[in-house]
């Protein structure tokens, strides 16, 4: 028979939450988390983190990757998340080392874009995303999260703010910083 911890697991699913930037996704994708006991998985942190790993280690300079260096070494990146019960919030972890603090700094904000266009990369953090989905429990947000990394979410959701809110959280998150 199955044991009451396998019944438990059993019964939770996976969410995937996509939208636009600034469209709220992160803060309602942490505090559902949060509510239903899941881990938050906040893809666009996965991105932070590869970068920050790339400053850390010489592979990017001045916001520039070089792609061939950056690339090398995504094997040595090993990320996880983990419940933060002080925050309510899922921290993101880089070879054991928590750093949900470094991967919001301006140098890591102004090179993720340029590193999150890499193929490699991309390739690589999707199939962690689909892998980390596999686990079942946990909230996922970011682009393309319920079409191309968790097509069979149990649930799926775009969530959409107007222009001008999405504008205004924007602004607010950069005077934050």
């Amino acid at each position: 028979m199955n044991s009451s911890r396998n019944s438990a697991q059993d019964k939770k699913i996976v969410i995937a939450i996509d939208g636009f930037s600034s469209g709220g996704k992160s803060t309602f994708a942490r505090m559902l988390a949060a509510r239903l006991g899941y881990i938050f998985i906040d893809t666009g942190a996965m991105y932070r983190a590869v970068t920050l790993y790339g400053i850390e280690h010489g592979a990017i300079r001045n916001g520039v990757p070089d792609r061939e260096r950056l690339v090398g070494m995504l094997g040595e990146i090993a990320i996880s998340f983990r419940f933060n019960p002080r925050r309510q919030a899922s921290d993101i972890y880089v070879n054991g080392e928590c750093v949900e603090e470094k991967i919001r700094g301006i140098e890591v904000s102004a090179a993720v874009s340029s590193v999150s266009s890499i193929p490699e990369v991309r390739r690589k953090l999707v199939a962690l995303q689909q892998r980390m989905g596999k686990d079942k429990g946990v909230v996922m947000d970011g682009r393309d999260i319920g079409t191309v990394v968790l097509p069979k979410a149990q649930v799926k959701i775009f969530l959409t703010a107007s222009p001008e809110e999405r504008a205004k959280r924007r602004f607010e998150e950069l005077t934050e910083k």
